[in-house]
C-alpha cells in the first residue's frame, strides 16, 4: 500500500523522446522562445562564416592580351578636379588586364593645380610619367611628345575630363588584336551640348567625304594604336583631329567601335566655335600633305588645267561671236575673265613644276613606312 502511494506521488520523468509540455506553461513557453534563435544560430553557425577565397585563386575577370605593355596617354588642360577619379578608374580597369602598363600625363600648360595633383599621384605609383608644357601648345603637340616617349606595344589615348570611359580600354584592345593598326572610338550617344553635338556630326560628315574613310567620329579622344602607328604619325597644329586620316594614308588599317560617352562632371569644355573653322582649314592641310606632298603636280597641274581650259573655252566662244556674228568683244567683261583664267592656269602649272623639282631634290627614304624587311 505504501509502495502504491509512493508511486502515485512520485513525479514522472519524461523520456528522452518525449518533449515537455510547454503549451500550458507560460514560463517554459517564454523561455523556449528566447532560446530558439540562439539554438538555431548555434546549430547552424557554420552558415554564417564568411567565405575565404584561396590565396592562389586568380580573379575571374582577368583578360589576357598579346600586348606585353600598354601605354595610356592623357593630354590635359586645367583638369585638377577630374584627375584623381580618372586615375582610380584607370587603375580599376587595368587590374583586369594581364599586361604591364604605364600612364603618361601631358599637361598642356595648365594654370590650375593639375600638375600638383599629377605629382602627388606619381609619388605613390612609379608607373606614372608626366610632361608639363610652360604654355599651351595644343593637343597635337602634347600627343606628339607622348607618342615619342610611349614604350608600350599598344597605346591608348583618352581625354582627362572623365567623358571617356576607361572601362572601354579592354574593348579597344580586343578590336586591335583582330589585326587593325588603329581603332577609334565612336561616341554614338554624345553627352554634349546641342551646338557641339551637331557641329561635330557635320564636321565628321565632311571629313568622311573628302578622306574616303568610313568611320563616324574622327575626333574621339578614346583611341587605340599599335606602337608603329604613333611612331610614324607626325602631329602639329590641330592635326590631332585627323589621326585616322594620317594613319590610313600611310598604309595602316583603321577601324572603330562604339564607346560610352559620359557627361562632363567638372569644369567646362575647352573648344569653342572657332574649332569648326580651324578644323576645315586643317582638313585642306591634311589632304595636301598626305596625298600630294610627294606629287604636287597632280594637284596644281589638275587645277591649272581646269582653270586654263575654262579660260580657253571662253575665248573660243568670243572668237566665234566675233567672226561669225560680228559681235564686239572689246567691251565685254567675260573677255577679260577668259584671259585671267588662262594666266591663273599657267601659274598653277608653274607652281606644280616647282614643287616637283623640290620633291625630287629632297627625297628621303626615311619618309616611307616599311612594313617588313629581310
Amino acid at each position: 500500500m505504501e509502495t502504491h502511494l509512493d508511486n502515485q506521488n512520485k513525479p514522472e520523468i519524461p523520456s528522452q523522446q518525449q518533449k515537455p509540455d510547454t503549451q500550458n506553461n507560460p514560463i517554459q513557453q517564454q523561455q523556449g522562445q528566447q532560446k530558439k534563435p540562439f539554438r538555431r544560430y548555434y546549430n547552424n553557425r557554420k552558415r554564417f562564416r564568411p567565405h575565404k577565397p584561396e590565396q592562389n585563386q586568380a580573379p575571374q575577370s582577368i583578360q589576357r592580351f598579346s600586348f606585353k605593355k600598354i601605354s595610356i596617354v592623357i593630354p590635359l588642360l586645367n583638369e585638377e578636379e577630374s584627375l584623381r577619379p580618372l586615375y582610380n578608374e584607370i587603375r580599376k580597369t587595368l587590374k583586369t588586364i594581364s599586361s604591364d602598363y604605364e600612364i603618361i600625363f601631358m599637361d598642356d600648360g595648365s594654370t590650375d593645380k593639375s600638375l600638383n595633383v599629377i605629382k602627388d599621384l606619381a609619388r605613390f605609383d612609379n608607373k606614372i610619367r608626366y610632361n608639363s608644357f610652360r604654355m599651351n601648345y595644343g593637343k597635337a603637340a602634347a600627343l606628339q611628345i607622348a607618342f615619342k616617349q610611349a614604350t608600350g606595344d599598344a597605346v591608348i589615348t583618352m581625354d582627362a575630363d572623365l567623358q571617356d570611359d576607361p572601362a572601354e580600354i579592354p574593348n579597344l584592345l580586343k578590336k586591335l588584336e583582330e589585326g587593325y593598326d588603329l581603332v577609334s572610338g565612336w561616341k554614338k550617344k554624345r553627352r554634349d551640348p546641342f551646338i557641339k553635338k551637331y557641329s561635330s556630326r557635320f564636321f565628321n560628315f565632311i571629313t568622311r567625304i573628302f578622306s574616303g574613310i568610313k568611320i563616324h567620329d574622327f575626333n574621339c579622344g578614346l583611341k587605340a594604336y599599335k606602337n608603329i602607328v604613333v611612331q610614324n604619325v607626325n602631329l602639329y597644329g590641330e592635326l590631332h583631329r585627323y589621326i585616322p586620316v594620317l594613319a590610313k594614308w600611310n598604309g595602316f588599317s583603321v577601324s572603330e567601335i562604339v564607346v560610352r560617352h559620359n557627361p562632363r562632371r567638372f569644369g567646362k569644355t575647352k573648344y569653342g566655335i572657332s574649332r569648326f573653322f580651324k578644323g576645315f582649314i586643317d582638313l585642306i592641310t591634311v589632304l595636301f600633305t598626305t596625298r600630294y606632298i610627294k606629287r604636287p603636280m597632280h594637284l596644281f597641274g589638275f587645277v591649272g588645267f581646269l582653270t586654263a581650259l575654262a579660260g580657253i573655252a571662253i575665248n573660243i566662244y568670243l572668237t566665234i561671236d566675233k567672226l561669225f556674228y560680228h559681235v564686239g568683244i572689246n567691251n565685254r567683261p567675260v573677255f577679260f575673265l577668259g584671259i585671267l583664267l588662262i594666266i591663273v592656269g599657267v601659274q598653277f602649272f608653274a607652281i606644280g613644276l616647282l614643287g616637283e623639282i623640290m620633291v625630287h631634290n629632297t627625297q628621303d627614304d626615311k619618309e616611307y613606312v616599311i612594313k617588313e624587311k629581310k
